[in-house]
């Protein structure tokens, strides 16, 4: 049976994340992602897809993360009709982060006709919260050790990834004549040691593997966080300060607001309003 896997994104960059993998007549796309960032890779978002939408049979989600599921609504509204599958947590985080991109989006075309600033007379967003809507009747939801068939050719097993609340590592079981191979997604990784979510589950076989190395040039070293955001605490306490945080709201601001709370119960920090 011929396999094949082609990269429609997250390639010489850490946003856009799509993999189209085609097993015989079947053609599965591993997460869907937006382009993020500079805006030579936003425009990107607007490029026709490679492949028409229609002839996708299925989507895996690896979680909820804009650049990992964010295009699904323009996917959906360009043609695409099969079954999307990924975690529950996955699937509950989605409704909130795909009807939040849709009315970024929405929002940012209002703004550009209202200030005159696009090149379009009448400029449109990329999807809107309807387009998101019917996102929704179309996922599957598959519990982390549960394999799943999907083709009968096809089967998937999630594992935790301790990246977010519902991130998978994935494997997809291929049935050939002779023999099954295995070929592993990572997904986003977690850190072993977290302050909330599980260790990635350690993998020990493969035939192909495809992982994340969004940090793998650069030393990521484990710190302990709660020093530094005591010191920085007490500092802007002492000035009569305030401590303005940007974080992303899902996975990182929960971290800060845990990570508060336990500086605030040991009489670390004073109990301010956060």
């Amino acid at each position: 049976m011929n396999v094949t896997v082609k990269f429609l994104g997250a390639a010489r960059s850490v946003t856009g994340s799509r993999y189209l993998l085609t097993v015989g007549k079947f053609r599965m796309l591993f997460d869907c992602g937006l382009f993020q960032g500079l805006k030579e890779l936003r425009v990107r978002n607007w490029d026709e897809f490679p492949v028409d939408p229609s002839t996708l049979d299925a989507i895996v989600i690896s979680h909820a993360h804009i650049d990992h599921s964010g295009y699904l609504p323009k996917l959906m509204r360009e043609g695409f009709g099969g079954q999307i599958y990924c975690t529950p947590p996955t699937a509950e985080l989605m409704k909130i982060m795909l009807l939040d991109s849709a009315k970024l989006q929405e929002e940012e075309a209002a703004f550009a006709k209202r200030k005159g600033y696009s090149r379009h007379n009448d400029p449109q967003p990329l999807y809107t919260s309807a387009d998101a809507e019917l996102v929704f009747p179309m996922i599957r939801t598959v519990g982390y050790g549960e394999r799943l068939s999907i083709h009968p050719s096809v089967s998937i097993c999630y594992h935790d990834a301790g990246h977010l609340l519902g991130s998978a590592i994935t494997e997809v079981f291929i049935k050939g004549e002779s023999q099954t191979k295995k070929i592993i997604f990572s997904g986003d990784l977690g850190r072993q040691n977290d302050a909330m979510l599980r260790p990635p589950k350690r993998l020990t076989e493969a035939d192909v593997l495809f992982i994340e190395s969004t940090y793998g040039v650069k030393d990521n070293p484990a710190t302990d966080p709660l020093l530094d955001l005591e010191r920085v605490v007490k500092t802007a306490r002492e000035r009569n300060g305030v401590l303005l945080i940007p974080a992303f709201a899902v996975g990182r601001t929960q971290t800060l607001l845990y990570y508060l709370h336990n500086l605030i119960e040991a009489g670390r920090i004073p109990d301010i309003p956060v």
